[in-house]
């Protein structure tokens, strides 16, 4: 799985550090970022035959930001 560009793209976060992937995202005016990820064809097969989706936040000991998995882009809904 890997984060991807997207139309609404107006922001990237780590874009400098070679310890992480780029992260193409859409930050709102209320600091809300939304990026989207790829699925390998291998991923995607895994999920439809059960596997299940973990997501591994890194806080370095700072308080948890609520998340929200989606499959759907929630930009569009804000039109």
């Amino acid at each position: 799985m890997k984060p991807i560009k997207f139309k609404e793209v107006n922001c990237i976060f780590a874009m400098n550090q070679p310890e992480y992937r780029p992260l193409y995202a859409h930050k709102d005016k209320d600091g809300k970022i939304t990026s989207c990820w790829e699925f390998t064809f291998k991923e995607r097969l895994k999920i439809l035959f059960g596997g299940n989706l973990f997501i591994q936040n890194l806080t370095f000991n700072k308080p948890l930001q609520p998340q929200l998995p989606r499959l759907d882009n929630p930009l569009k809904e804000q039109k």
